[in-house]
Order: structure tokens, then C-alpha cells, then sequence
């Protein structure tokens, strides 16, 4: 790596690691280790939760996508955007009123269940652990393109793969929720910042998005596939007009039209159960302060996709004329095709902003894997430190072991994704991905809209909702989509196999179809009234409510005061 690319590598680095040590936590308590104390603003919420959501699959695979498929590989940004409309009209503002620490958390104690508490957490883990993955396989990516080299005898993968997640892991034990946050806020404005700089680069060297998907579209559209006599270009089928070859501006490219419908439910109900965004509407201070960060929240991410399409368009017109006159372009082609899309942006980076402008791209991809990695394990260690930790293994735990216990989860679950990052390398899957981290991560969206999301918003918005229902309509959510993902994996193609990839269109109406049908026959919790008054009532109605509860904790004596305390 050259002296223009580490300098900007180690500024944004440390520029990070600065942020993490300065608003590291103000004490050793749960709530502000996990939660922040509860007083995280509407811009600075707003701007961490799109640190938290736009992972390497934003800001590497969108672009990817689009560079491999065109319009079908743009449904990824679509489905990614419109996943905060539903929690913005159903979710929001009900979740921050009832105010806890986590997803399962808030299942345990809206049901009165430490069985719902415990399936959630199995949920939770799996949902977070498929979402790992994929950032260290984009971290390794990366590290590959703009180091080109290991460490320690490692090959330029590997390294990229431990390294990113070990200072990932020690900033997230060492900052908690308070340094996550802002160093999360910081890096979403970092990541913004190298797509408006690439974006104004390319229009100001005369890219004009309109013509550019007209001219790209004259031609069938082609990419590089291994064969027996090596990797060489192959035209695609369109898959909405069989009889038709694949073109970039054309939808069915990589989708057929009842696959794309099923690709963006799975990415738009999944993120209402994504447990790292979640758990960030716990550190408002108000539900109307959650309502507002995720109208912000709408709007950053619609740029930032924005931006993304369309430098994947850039990149696909703009890379096959440079390669004559950038020697370093040949290596990663095959006749001006990128045979890594990933490579689509820090590539773009390289050929207008030279070493420099690589190291922007990169730097970028790199936090973007860094923040999203920082979100999911403290949403790992508050699932695990404060579900089952505090309450099952060591319900006398003091708030200093709690939080220990919090950090060492963070440490073991950053262990276990770079182990399967490491065993999953992309070499192993197969061409037609239209991006493999963009594709990876719509897994862990499909298991949380199939098994989190149901239940999720049937236990804000359904009085009838029982524990017993809730652990069902999870199990099943889980066990279906597995099922007809593997099926789907193991098809010849077709239809069938579209939807199937993308089980939530599948798998999330027969969860929340079980979650109904057991709940009618089971009993719904004694206190469902005052947690609907909590979600949904007015101001006046919850401090009635509040009240009523302090007078009860009161007769109840020091420990129910106690217990109220906690639960705030």
C-alpha cells in the first residue's frame, strides 16, 4: 500500500478510535453500557442508526449489485430503504414507550415470559451472527483490494477478516453503547462523505446517469464466469422475458417479477426485527423522539442509496474505457468487467482520485463493516449480559459483572463470525450472486422478517398476543425459513426457486399465522392492559399508569422500588 493510502486509512481510524475513548461509558451501570443512559439526541440517533444499518452490504453490495444486474441489482437499495417505513408507522414510538433493553427483553416482559425471552434470544443470536458474517467476508474484501498483502504470514483476506473484527470487538467492549453511538454517527458521516465526493467526481467528469443506463442497455448485458478454459464473459437470460438476453436496464436480469417482489419484503420486514437498529430506539428519550429520528432516519438512507445506484451504474460504464490506459485495471477484469463487483466503488475511488482517492473508498468500505459490526455485537452482549446473564445465570450479578459479562460476549460472538467469515470466503460461492455480501446479508433479514417481525408487531399492535403464541410464530418463522431457503438453494432455478431464496414472503405469514391461531387458544398475560397503556395511551394515560405502578412498588416495599428503578 502506498503512503497516500495509509495516511487517509490511519486518519479515519484514529479519528474513530478517538471518538470511542472520549464518549466511552460514565459508569459501570447496565442502562449506560447497553442503552446510553437513555439520552441519545434525534440527529445524533438518526445518524448512528444509518452507522448501524448501512453495512458493507450498503455501501459495497448496492453498488455491486447494480454493477452485475442493473435494475435488478437497484431492488436492494429499494427493499433496504423502504424497511424503515414500517417501523416508523408500527414500531417506533411503542417500542420506546414500553422502554427496555433489547428485543427479547421487551418480548419477556410484554408476554410475562422467560420462555419468550429465551426463544427471542436464540432468535436474536442467529439473526446477528448471519449479519456478522457477511461484514467480515466485505472487510477481507477490501482489505484485499487496497493493502494487497497480509500479515503475520496470512494471506490479504484473512487479515483484513481479524483485523477489522478484533478493533471492532475492543471498541465496542471498551465504549459500550455511549462510544458505539457516536463513533457510529461519525463513520455514517464519513461513509456519506466518500460517496458525495465519488458521486460529484464522476458528474464532474461528465457522467450522466440517464444516458449511461441508455447506452449500457444498447447491448446485452455480460459478466465474467469461471469455466473449465477460465474466466471469460457470459450473457445472462432475461428472466421476466425468457426469451430475451439479460440487458442492464431492464428488469429480470437476476429476478423473475414475483422474485423481485420477494426479495424487497424480505429486505423491508426485515430490518422491523434487525436487533442492532432495534435496540437503538431504547436510547431515545421519548417515543416521539424515536418517531422523529426515524423520519430522519428515511431520509438519509434514500441518499445514500441513491448514491449508490448510481455510482454502480458509473462504475459499469466508465471502467471498460480506463482499462488501456490503467495497467492495474487489467488485473481485476476480464475484458473491462470487474470479475469482484465489491471492487465497483474502491476501483471507481482509484481511477479518479488516485491512490488517495482509493484509500477514501476503502476507508470508507471499512467503517462501514466497523459500524455495523460495533451495532450488532452490543446488540449480541445486551441479548445475552442482560437476558440470560442477569437473570438465569447470575440473577445477583452486580451492575460491574452484568456489564463484564456484556463485554466478553462481544469478544466470543466476534470470534465466532470471523471464524465463519474465514471458512465462507467468497472464491467458494457461486457467480450467480449478483453481489455476495449483498446476498449473504438477505439472509439475516430473512430469518428476522420471518421469525422477529410477526411476532414483533403482533405483540405491539394485538391484545390477543400469548407467550406461548409468540414462541410458536418464532419456531415456525425459523424452521420455515431455513426449510424453503435450503430447498430453494437446492433447486435447478425457476419461479419456484426466486421466491424460495427469499423466504420472508413464505415464511412470515405462516408465523404470524401460528402466532394468532395458538394465541386464541391460550391465555394473554394479566398486565395487558397496562402495557398497551404504556405503548399506545397519551401522556395523561401513562403518568396515570406510572403512578399507579410507584404506589404499588411502594407496598411492595424496597425491592419492588427496586425492581421499578431497573426496569426505567
Amino acid at each position: 500500500m502506498s503512503s497516500p493510502e495509509l495516511v487517509v486509512l490511519g486518519a479515519v481510524l484514529a479519528l474513530v478510535a478517538a471518538v470511542a475513548v472520549l464518549a466511552r461509558p460514565r459508569g459501570a451501570s447496565t442502562v449506560e453500557f447497553y442503552l446510553a443512559g437513555r439520552g441519545v439526541g434525534t440527529a445524533t440517533n438518526a445518524w448512528a442508526i444509518c452507522g448501524d444499518y448501512l453495512s458493507a452490504a450498503s455501501f459495497l453490495g448496492v453498488a455491486a449489485a447494480v454493477y452485475v444486474s442493473g435494475v435488478d441489482g437497484a431492488w436492494y437499495a429499494v427493499g433496504f430503504a423502504a424497511g424503515f417505513v414500517p417501523v416508523l408507522l408500527f414500531v417506533a414510538a411503542p417500542l420506546r414507550r414500553f422502554g427496555e433493553f433489547s428485543i427479547p427483553d421487551f418480548l419477556g416482559r410484554r408476554l410475562g415470559s422467560e420462555r419468550v425471552r429465551l426463544v427471542a434470544v436464540g432468535v436474536v443470536q442467529l439473526v446477528i451472527l448471519c449479519y456478522l458474517v457477511p461484514q467480515a467476508v466485505g472487510s477481507g474484501i477490501t482489505w484485499e483490494l487496497l493493502v494487497g498483502s497480509g500479515v503475520a504470514g496470512l494471506d490479504p483476506y484473512t487479515s483484513g477478516v481479524l483485523i477489522s473484527t478484533a478493533v471492532v470487538a475492543l471498541l465496542v467492549a471498551f465504549g459500550g453503547m455511549r462510544g458505539t453511538t457516536w463513533t457510529q454517527a461519525v463513520q455514517f458521516l464519513l461513509i456519506l462523505g466518500a460517496l458525495v465526493w465519488l458521486a460529484a467526481t464522476v458528474v464532474a467528469e461528465g457522467f450522466q446517469y440517464g444516458s449511461a443506463v441508455q447506452g449500457l442497455s444498447a447491448e446485452p448485458l455480460a459478466n465474467p464466469s469461471a469455466g473449465p478454459d477460465g474466466t471469460s464473459l457470459v450473457t445472462g437470460q432475461n428472466q421476466v422475458r425468457p426469451t430475451e438476453p439479460a440487458s442492464f436496464g431492464e428488469p429480470g436480469t437476476r429476478y423473475g417479477g414475483l422474485g423481485q417482489f420477494a426479495l424487497v419484503v424480505t429486505l423491508a420486514l426485515g430490518t422491523a426485527g434487525l436487533p442492532h437498529v432495534m435496540n437503538r430506539y431504547f436510547t431515545s428519550p421519548t417515543g416521539t423522539a424515536a418517531r422523529t429520528t426515524t423520519a430522519w432516519v428515511l431520509c438519509l438512507a434514500g441518499a445514500f442509496y441513491a448514491l449508490a445506484v448510481m455510482l454502480g451504474t458509473a462504475a459499469r460504464q466508465l471502467l471498460p474505457g480506463a482499462v488501456d490506459d490503467h495497467p492495474w485495471l487489467a488485473e481485476l477484469t476480464v475484458d473491462g468487467i470487474l470479475v469482484v463487483p465489491e471492487h465497483a466503488l474502491p476501483v471507481l475511488g482509484r481511477l479518479y482520485g488516485g491512490e488517495a482517492g482509493l484509500g477514501v473508498i476503502a476507508a470508507g468500505a471499512l467503517v462501514a463493516v466497523m459500524s455495523t459490526v460495533a451495532g450488532l455485537l452490543l446488540a449480541s452482549a445486551a441479548s445475552f449480559g442482560h437476558d440470560v446473564y442477569e437473570r438465569h445465570i447470575n440473577p445477583r450479578a452486580t451492575q460491574r459483572q452484568a456489564v463484564l459479562a456484556g463485554r466478553l460476549t462481544t469478544l466470543v460472538v466476534a470470534c465466532l463470525a470471523a471464524v465463519l467469515a474465514l471458512a465462507l470466503q467468497p472464491a467458494s460461492f457461486s457467480a450467480a450472486m449478483p453481489s455476495v455480501v449483498a446476498t449473504m446479508v438477505t439472509w439475516a433479514f430473512a430469518v428476522a422478517g420471518s421469525a422477529l417481525t410477526p411476532v414483533f408487531v403482533l405483540t405491539i399492535w394485538w391484545r390477543g398476543t400469548t407467550a406461548t403464541g409468540a414462541v410458536a410464530g418464532m419456531t415456525t418463522g425459523v424452521v420455515v425459513a431455513t426449510a424453503v431457503f435450503v430447498a430453494g438453494a437446492l433447486a435447478d432455478g425457476g419461479l419456484l426457486r426466486e421466491v424460495m431464496v427469499t423466504p420472508t414472503l413464505l415464511a412470515a405469514p405462516a408465523a404470524a399465522a401460528v402466532a394468532v391461531g395458538v394465541s386464541r387458544r391460550t391465555r394473554p398475560p394479566r398486565d395487558v392492559e397496562a402495557s398497551w397503556v404504556r405503548m399506545h395511551g397519551t401522556a395523561a394515560d401513562r403518568r396515570a399508569e406510572r403512578l399507579a405502578r410507584l404506589t404499588l412498588d411502594d407496598a411492595r416495599g424496597p425491592q419492588g422500588r427496586g425492581v421499578h428503578r431497573a426496569r426505567r
